[in-house]
């Protein structure tokens, strides 16, 4: 499931198209409930405006005393005839109570007599049943649209295909395994320890994570991501990647660039990175450190491949993994 949403957040068709369909399927049913609704009774509305068509009804009584048209305004109210009848009989207000007294009497005599029929409830209009129809089909084509689309792309993960994404997450499950006790080597426990690999395909490759106390404080922030790419095609080859440390207490954000063996050695590459920070050339153990006002990250090379292909040697990381340790100063020697 993990790999799933992982798959899901690093590539931008699929968030585009899974965003679409839960848009419809979300926007649809908010979107109803601003319909406005015509030509129906007063049996929709709230009990205080029920109340007020009664009031009004009873007024009107008072000057068209026609039984068959005061019977079919109550009936128009529906099941809220009764309470809201009562409601005018405890609280009149400058109503006159004779006709209240008197317009009861009518509906009473009349209803048990059976001379009316209750007033029919107002039905459908033409527009709304086509507008009913029309939310039904787009609720049918997006949820047959999400069946096609999730069954496509299970079926490419079921057929054995190894995403960049599926390789990463099993690496930094490996590289957990071997990864640095730094109290053993005589060293304060980090706040925070983490794996990061690059893997070539992952053209989106952008870590990050939060740097917090063990209280919930917000010290700050860290991660890599793709700094320098060489050659064309896809996939993009990744010839360095830049470390970065973002302190709260600090105003700048601490950078280095860990650049390949040929980006290294490429004075045009190494002008274009320089402004980025410190320049640093990648090998298997190599350990990094950056500090801001209040932190320390160490980082160190777990492992290290490189690519090959028509490009020079060692140009562009085919994986490149990273562990991650961050102290508040003092804690770690340095």
């Amino acid at each position: 499931m993990s790999s799933l949403l992982e798959l899901l957040f690093k590539k931008p068709l699929v968030v585009g198209v899974v965003a679409l369909i839960l848009g419809i399927i979300i926007g649809i049913p908010i979107g109803w409930n601003t319909v406005v609704v015509t030509n129906t009774t007063p049996a929709v509305m709230r009990f205080d405006l029920q109340e007020d068509y009664l009031r009004m009804a009873i007024d009107s009584f008072r000057v068209n005393p026609d039984p068959n048209l005061a019977v079919q305004r109550w009936n128009n109210l529906g099941p809220a005839a009764a309470p809201a009848f009562s409601d005018i009989q405890k609280n009149p207000g400058t109503m006159d109570p004779a006709v209240i007294r008197a317009y009861g009497q009518v509906i009473q005599t009349v209803l048990t007599s059976g001379s009316t029929k209750p007033a029919a409830p107002g039905g459908l209009s033409l527009g709304l049943m086509v507008l009913l129809g029309a939310v039904a089909v787009i609720l049918l084509v997006a949820v047959v649209a999400a069946i096609i689309f999730l069954r496509r792309l299970l079926g490419k993960r079921s057929s054995g295909e190894v995403t960049p994404t599926m390789q990463m997450t099993e690496i930094n499950r490996e590289a957990e395994k071997s990864k640095t006790d730094f109290q053993s080597l005589g060293v304060a426990q980090p706040i925070t320890q983490n794996m990061t690999t690059y893997v070539m395909g992952d053209d989106l490759y952008d870590e990050s994570f939060s740097i917090d106390t063990q209280s919930g404080d917000f010290l700050g922030e860290y991660g890599v991501g793709v700094s320098e790419i060489i050659g064309v095609g896809d996939p993009k080859k990744v010839t360095a990647l830049e470390i970065w440390l973002f302190d709260k207490n600090d105003i700048k954000t601490a950078t280095k660039v860990l650049m390949s063996a040929h980006a290294y050695s490429d004075g045009t590459i190494r002008a274009r990175l320089e402004p980025k920070g410190e320049l640093i050339l990648v090998d298997p153990q190599k350990q990094v450190m950056l500090e801001t006002a209040t932190l320390q990250l160490l980082a160190k090379v777990v492992d290290l491949q490189y690519g090959n292909g028509a490009l020079p040697s060692n140009s562009y990381f085919e994986r490149l993994t990273l562990e991650l340790a961050i102290w508040q100063k003092g804690s770690k020697p340095v």
